[in-house]
């Protein structure tokens, strides 16, 4: 019963940030902490790495749900960033945060993904990152901080976010 209400309130959240800045609503932060070490599971149930272990990588972390309309924007824009950048060391890792398997398989089944799907089972990744907003995104670089915070999503902001991971990919590790 806590689940459900915790889960509806999350949603009614979500409700909320889209009555106040509307359907495309974003915001940005550029920060400097360090990640947590997330442990995620693939959509079949099996262990999947966790961030510590893709220390050297660039990491774009985008948390997503089946439900949230932004998100179906976004994964254009996410496959395209995986195909431009993977040989250059980002890795691009979709985290699903619905209650159930079978809404994000239907979701991937209309809006593909070329990039590492994995899930939060616990949810307890979304709290440690903070997650208030769908999509919420968070790019780690190679030292495994996190250093740019990105909620929501608009077709305009694609270049900047570009722009971000290029500039982690030209640091050095």
């Amino acid at each position: 019963m806590l689940k459900k209400q915790r889960n509806h309130s999350l949603k009614l959240l979500f409700l909320i940030v889209l009555a106040l800045f509307g359907n495309s609503a974003s915001a940005t932060q550029q920060v400097d902490i360090p990640a947590p070490d997330c442990t995620f599971a693939t959509l079949e149930g099996d262990s999947a790495k966790g961030l510590h272990a893709l220390q050297g990588d660039v990491v774009y972390v985008d948390f997503w749900a089946s439900w949230c309309p932004p998100c179906v924007k976004s994964f254009p824009f996410l496959n395209q960033l995986e195909q431009e950048f993977k040989a250059q060391g980002l890795r691009v890792i979709g985290v699903n945060l619905d209650e159930k398997k079978m809404d994000a398989v239907a979701f991937l089944s209309k809006v593909p993904a070329d990039f590492e799907i994995v899930t939060d089972q616990t949810k307890q990744c979304a709290k440690d990152f903070g997650v208030i907003a769908m999509p919420s995104s968070f790019l780690i670089d190679r030292h495994g901080n996190v250093r740019y915070i990105h909620q929501g999503f608009r077709q305009g902001e694609s270049e900047q976010l570009r722009a971000m991971v290029q500039q982690f990919l030209a640091e050095k590790p």
